[in-house]
């Protein structure tokens, strides 16, 4: 994790010196590479630091850090961009990160048990392909990959909808972002908290079945106050993080200590591929007419709908393969 960290703030560093588009693409990839290392391993240390029992409270403080990040973060790069110039945000990040380099070298914890019975490389690979012929692995796959197409198939498409079909200002949508950051933040902490104490399929199906009622609101949402929209975004982040934090206590439970780093790391690519594939669908399904307004954006929302159902069946198939085979 430590040396994905130092690539993922070298690519980071590399993009203010982008003298254009190919360089910032080849800089913007190198930090890719790395940062996708960097949340399979740390979603692996948690897997085995954490016991299952309050893993769900971990995943809460995780993502109400993703949920800070874009509160604070998305922010202060467009403050940072706009008064000073567009490679600020970069070197802010990489400076920070760098200042809090000795500190993740200092307090992450060093997870390497499974290095006392090491594994030969033909075994890992034997093992990585194994990952599809156990159930309880594929249907966790299965679920993630679900779990990120049905929230991001409504995603890249909100900020001109709400502009030009619902009305909302150019210059208020990013209280959108803000507001339902701060709802994630907030809510992240509560639901890790109640997946401990309740289960983590309890608490994700809950939220699920919640957070379709707001998927249907905003994907049908008419000409409306603010306050409304921003309340029902609110709502719609909170139930969405509801779903997320259980949903990934789950995963993290498919799988064993050895095998827990191979399995994160394709888990993170399966989540990127869904993430792709449902950005796609939403451009495949909608179209703008000469007033921008977007088309179909509500057939989005069944589909996403339909995919959030998919995933409380695959909850119950998941917990009941990880009760039979996994033990706690």
């Amino acid at each position: 994790m430590l040396v994905a960290y130092f690539g993922f703030l070298l690519g980071t560093f590399g993009c203010v010196f982008a003298s254009g588009l190919s360089t910032m693409v080849v800089a913007r990839v190198i930090t890719g590479i790395f940062g996708g290392l960097i949340g399979a391993q740390v979603l692996s240390i948690i897997g085995d630091v954490i016991p299952y029992e309050r893993r769900g409270q971990a995943m809460g403080l995780l993502m109400g850090g993703f949920a800070m990040a874009s509160v604070i973060g998305v922010p202060f790069g467009l403050f940072l961009a706009n008064k000073f110039d567009w490679y600020f945000p970069f070197l802010v990040v990489a400076g920070v990160g760098s200042f809090l380099f000795p500190f993740l070298f200092r307090y992450i914890p060093n997870v390497a048990e499974h290095m006392n019975h090491p594994v030969h490389l033909k075994q890992r690979v034997n093992n990585f392909y194994d990952i599809f012929s156990n159930h309880t692995q594929k249907t966790a796959l299965a679920f993630s990959m679900l779990m990120i197409m049905g929230h991001f198939i409504i995603i890249p498409l909100i900020n001109p909808y709400m502009v030009y079909n619902v009305g909302v200002k150019q210059e208020y949508t990013p209280l959108i972002y803000l507001v339902g950051g701060l709802s994630a933040l907030i809510t992240a902490r509560i639901t890790g908290r109640l997946a401990d104490r309740f289960g983590k399929r309890q608490v994700f199906v809950i939220s699920a079945l919640i957070s379709t009622l707001f998927v249907f609101s905003i994907t049908h949402m008419p000409t409306l106050p603010l306050f409304a929209v921003l309340t029902i975004f609110a709502l719609w982040f909170s139930t969405a993080t509801g779903r997320t934090v259980p949903g990934q206590a789950m995963t993290t439970q498919a799988v064993t200590t050895q095998s827990r780093g191979s399995f994160m790391s394709l888990n993170s690519c399966v989540q990127s591929l869904g993430s792709g594939l449902a950005t796609l669908m939403s451009g495949w399904i909608t179209y703008s007419d000469e007033t921008y307004a977007i088309h179909n954006y509500h057939i989005l929302g069944y589909i996403s709908i339909m995919l959030i159902l998919l995933c409380i069946a695959l909850a119950y198939r998941l917990d009941r393969l990880i009760l039979q085979t996994i033990p706690k």
